[in-house]
């Protein structure tokens, strides 16, 4: 009798082909400009039940499970590589978006998807919700291949909010689910509005409780264990990854925000333990894309292209109405009274990259079993195309255009061009910087130019800040903290 080993060899040969593929694909288009993501997306479409490949694939729980999965070791990768100093220009900013940010994309959002998809006000709110919030995954790997280097306070604040506005989101999607489930049960409200507030505060709380407090203890455990020779950090990353999953699952089942926890636990050993993980950060890297890959082509082949036909055209005005009306907005109203340039809450608010997690957001409904959910999912899967289409190929090209992109001190030219043509060091007083150019002298004139400027931005200053006194404009060219080593002088 011989034993059949098919079971085996067919599954393993779909995957791993189906992997091959996209990274081999993903290589040729990341030169012209589209995300690795997309190509992901894009095969597992392909090997699907409606593509080529004739895949037959609607296991949400699978794909629930290795959703969140990869999303909490993106979301760990992602913590080891903030560095603490990036803390001083982006933890208000973020903090803002992640929270009141989140919240009025939702609501933006599901006020276009209640006109545009003849929804009810929850169920409504729950497309919000679910497409909320920008995605680790994308933000993290699209920063990263672009090629372009940011100043430091939109880099900051767009890697920060990534890795901290998925609590919001899934916390918004899990209420408006209960509130959606009660109304078609005919069943009184579950939750007053105290009762939201203090369920949110227990979500984030036992999140940032457990994500610090074990942060704190791998890390000192890591410091103790040495840096060793482990193979290139590989074990050492094998026991970061494990650990970072049991607190994501810990917290999770305490009814916290495990996303929160595995981040702010990252946030903490890399900054530790910096030296101890450092070997590390390669096969986390493998880890990480490994994460992406499978998460990706999963939720692919999770879609039927002829059902997702029959929502297009509304939940392309959904996404439309996310990306220019309910992001711009919420961005600016979070940042303006922070001082950003409008500048940069432009480049902020296009980088509002959707990916993974709307995808695996809508999968909530569906096992939940809310009538209709499966537009949840063909909606987040539209959102996330076009997000990925329309923002994730134009980033380098945008920051660009906006002039946030700051340049290599090598290239005279670019330099020249971003911070003038003269140097100066920061400790120049004001009155002969202003005798020496003929500029009006201001009111503090007993201050030094690096004072003058650091006052005038009303912010931590980073490279590449500018300020005009009279005909000349100002800028930051070298920093360190929040003192500024040397500045540059235009003359308009």
């Amino acid at each position: 009798m011989v034993v059949s080993l098919d079971f085996l060899s067919l599954p393993l040969l779909a995957g791993a082909a189906l992997v091959f593929v996209s990274v081999l694909a993903g290589v040729f288009s990341a030169r012209i400009g589209f995300s690795f993501l997309l190509i992901f997306l894009v095969v597992g479409i392909l090997a699907g039940v409606d593509g080529p490949g004739g895949l037959v694939f609607d296991d949400f729980r699978l794909s629930f499970w290795v959703g969140n999965v990869a999303l909490a070791v993106i979301l760990l990768d992602g913590g080891l590589r903030t560095q603490m100093s990036t803390f001083r220009t982006g933890l208000r900013p973020s903090l803002l978006l992640a929270t009141l940010g989140v919240a009025m994309c939702t609501g933006i959002t599901g006020a276009a998807a209640y006109w545009l998809l003849d929804l009810s006000w929850p169920l409504a709110l729950l497309v919000g919700a679910i497409v909320g919030s920008t995605d680790a995954a994308a933000v993290f790997s699209l920063l990263k291949s672009s090629g372009v280097h940011l100043n430091e306070r939109v880099s900051a604040t767009l890697e920060i909010e990534s890795g901290l506005n998925d609590p919001m989101a899934v916390y918004l999607t899990l209420t408006f689910i209960a509130f959606a489930l009660s109304i078609a049960q005919a069943e009184t409200l579950p939750m007053s509005a105290f009762e939201v507030l203090l369920s949110l505060l227990e979500h984030l709380g036992w999140g940032g409780i457990l994500g610090l407090g074990c942060g704190w203890a791998m890390a000192e455990l890591v410091k103790r264990l040495g840096r060793g020779e482990d193979g290139g950090g590989g074990v050492r990353a094998l026991l970061v990854v494990s650990g970072g999953l049991t607190v994501f699952a810990l917290t999770t089942w305490l009814g916290g925000s495990g996303f929160l926890a595995v981040y702010l636990m990252g946030v903490v050993i890399g900054n530790r333990a910096r030296r101890q993980v450092r070997a590390s950060l390669s096969a986390m890297d493998g880890y990480a894309w490994l994460s992406q890959a499978g998460m990706f082509l999963l939720l692919g082949l999770l879609v039927t292209p002829s059902e997702m036909m029959k929502s297009l055209w509304p939940a392309i005005g959904v996404s439309l109405v996310l990306m220019f009306v309910a992001r711009p907005l919420s961005v600016w109203l979070c940042l303006k009274p922070l001082h950003f340039s409008g500048r940069e809450i432009a480049f902020i608010s296009w980088v509002g990259l959707r990916g993974a997690v709307p995808i695996v957001l809508a999968v909530f409904p569906v096992m939940a079993g809310v009538e209709g959910a499966s537009i949840y999912f063909n909606v987040a899967f539209i959102v996330v195309l076009t997000s990925l289409v329309l923002q994730g190929s134009t980033i380098a090209w945008s920051a660009r255009r906006l002039n946030v992109v700051l340049p290599d001190l090598d290239d005279t030219e670019h330099a020249r061009l971003v911070f003038g043509d003269f140097v100066l060091t920061a400790p120049t007083p004001m009155g002969d910087l202003c005798l020496f150019y003929g500029l009006e002298l201001p009111c503090e004139s007993d201050k030094s130019v690096g004072q003058w400027l650091a006052d005038t931005l009303h912010r931590p200053p980073v490279e590449g800040d500018t300020a005009h006194l009279g005909k000349a404009e100002i800028s930051v060219r070298a920093i360190e903290g929040n003192r500024i080593l040397q500045v540059g002088i235009r003359i308009t």
